[in-house]
Order: structure tokens, then sequence, then C-alpha cells
């Protein structure tokens, strides 16, 4: 009988567990199942797999693989409790987490406000229909601004994020980026809109995003560890740059399940989570299971059962059903690769292994 990965990792490399045990599949054959299709390759280079339900790990895998840091290879990677990842895009959804605390704190008084209103500098940009763009449309990605983020690859300067990232002024870039529909109206995948909401954060709250996030977010939560890549001058990449453990990622998926309370403090405001997970936009209306759009979350509520989640590019999910007070995340490095869509295999295979909390 071979030993699994995500044991033999541990012992050979000596990574710290401290904190909770390593967790296998215990009794359950979906879940094992799941467990084997990786090992196996079925669904490739995915490095990490973490399961909690009822606020316990109930599965922690980790499997050695090929990764890179926002497109700078990293080699061979073998994952353990304590290695940092790429999130991806999933940081979209922890900056909406840190911009509900900002609106806690009064550091930001209105969704309605224009987001113009935080740019004075860009004096040419203030027109009366750019001025229509609130904050609300940034979060709920219907600004109305020019981008795209799927016509071509990422690592191709034609790609609305890479242009922004190798603009001189990041920030002028998007806000001055053709309008295309009226704000609020049209739904369009926006890594600019993020990057303006970290900003507005930054300048509301007098701190920079990094520090913020560690302040007001990770250390009430324990996340000590954790890196925010910059762009070259010197600023936290908003939309894609976080790089995080999955354990603590798993932690922020428990943080949303408990409406915004973790290990009973109030960190992120109740009405906040509702608002992040509540539709914004339609993103595709197929008729079984709908993709909608939150504040920088993506939610499923016409599905059975209903989801959200946080959702980045290579694989890394954090997925939420709160029905069966379930959280799935996982880690992987399949980056522009079309078989990301197979880590779907591994969140609904948990959903239907694990069973809903027992009826009161």
């Amino acid at each position: 009988m071979r030993t699994p990965r995500f044991l033999c990792l541990c012992l050979i490399t000596g990574l710290s567990t401290a904190g909770a045990p390593l967790a296998g599949a215990g009794d359950n054959a979906g879940l094992k199942a799941i467990h084997d299709r990786i090992e196996q390759g079925e669904i490739p280079n995915v490095h990490s797999v973490l399961v909690a339900q009822n606020g316990q790990t109930i599965a922690e895998w980790y499997f050695p693989g090929v990764d890179e840091q926002r497109s700078h290879s990293l080699g061979t990677v073998s994952f353990g409790p304590d290695t940092l990842h790429d999130i991806r895009s999933a940081s979209k959804s922890i900056v909406s987490l840190l911009f509900g605390i900002a609106v806690a704190q009064g550091a930001v008084s209105s969704l309605d406000t224009p987001v113009l209103d935080y740019f004075p500098e860009y004096k040419d940009l203030q027109t009366a229909e750019r001025r229509k763009i609130r904050l609300k449309d940034l979060l709920s990605m219907t600004s109305g601004l020019h981008w795209d983020e799927r016509t071509y690859p990422y690592t191709d300067a034609r790609n609305s994020e890479t242009a922004m990232d190798l603009a001189e002024d990041r920030l002028r870039h998007i806000l001055s980026q053709p309008i295309e529909a009226p704000a609020g109206t049209r739904w369009t995948y926006n890594g600019g809109d993020v990057a303006l909401i970290a900003e507005v954060i930054a300048r509301a709250t007098k701190r920079p995003i990094e520090a913020f996030a560690r302040e007001t977010l990770f250390a009430p939560m324990g996340i000590s560890s954790f890196e925010w890549t910059k762009d070259r001058n010197g600023i936290p990449i908003a939309a894609s740059g976080l790089r995080m453990r999955p354990r603590d990622m798993l932690k922020i998926g428990l943080l949303m399940l408990d409406h915004g309370r973790f290990n009973g403090r109030q960190i992120v405001p109740s009405s906040w989570i509702d608002a992040v997970t509540a539709p914004s936009a339609v993103v595709d209306k197929d008729d079984s299971c709908p993709t909608k759009y939150g504040y920088f979350w993506w939610v499923f509520p016409d599905c059975t059962p209903s989801f959200y989640g946080a959702i980045g590019n290579g694989g890394q999910r954090i997925w939420l059903v709160p029905s069966k007070k379930l959280v799935i995340v996982t880690t992987a490095g399949l980056y522009n690769d079309e078989r990301q869509r197979l880590i779907r295999r591994i969140t609904q295979g948990v959903t239907e292994a694990v069973e809903g909390p027992p009826q009161p």
C-alpha cells in the first residue's frame, strides 16, 4: 500500500503542521475517490485541497507540482501547510472585504460617491459622463469602462490587465478608458475596477492597502504569513497579486460562512457579507445554474445547492456552500490553462460527497 503523497510531503520536508493535524478523507468514500483522482493525475497539477464543515477541517491534502509567482517560474514545489501560494483573482474578493471594513470605520461614507471624487488630480477626466461612475459600479464590475481580459492571454500586452500593469500611471490608464456602457448597466470582468477600489481604500484610510489588510483583517484572524506582489511603482497588485497559505484561505471561507465573524469576533460587518454575496449583475443566463456577481464575489443563488466563492486563475478557489456549512479551498498551477476547468470536479465532488448538517 503506497503512502499518500500529502503525508510523504510532511514527513520528508519536516513542515510544521501546528494548529491542526492534516486530515485525510476518513471513512468518506467520495472524498477518498477525489483524493485518488488527483493523486493519479486525472485532475492535474493540483497543489492543495482543504475542506471544512461546521467549522472543522475534514480534509487537508497537499501535492507537489510546478508553480509560479505571477508568471515567474518557481519550478517544482513541495507544498505543505506553510507554503504561500498565488491566489490570483481571488485577491479581488479579499479587497472587497477590506472595503467593507473601511465603510464600517467611516472612512468611506457612501457607495454612491463618484469614483472621481477620490482622484481630483485628474482634472481633465472630471467630465459629467465619467462622474456618473460610482464606487458600487466598480465593486460590481459595471463601471462601463472598456476592458478586455478575455480575448488575449495575460502574457499578451493587448490584455487589458497586462496593459494596466505596463502603464506608467495605472490609475490614469484605467480612468481614461473609453466608456462603452452607462455605469451600472453592463457587467464586464475588469481588474481595473479592483485597482481603483484598492486605491480608494488606501486614500480613504490613509494607509497602504497592504498595511490596512494586515491590521484590520489578517492579524485579527491570526494570518501572519502573506505576501502582496507589487507593481514597478511598489503598489500592491490588488486584482491578482496576493499570496496566502491555503489554511488562511480556509479561514476567509469560515469568516464568510459566519457572517464576518471569526473566533467569536466580528471582523467584517454582517451586513457587508450580505451585500457582497447578493447578486449585483448577471454574468450568464444559464437556465439551470446562472452565474451572477456580487461585490468581487461570484454568486450562484439559483443553483441547487446555492453557493458562492472567490475564483483565481489557475485553479485557486474559496468555495462556500452555506446549506452544508461547507468551505472548499483549492490551489493549483493551471495558470492560463483550459484544464483549470477540471477544478470544478473537485468542488462538485466534495459538495456531493459531504452531507448537509442535520436539520433542527
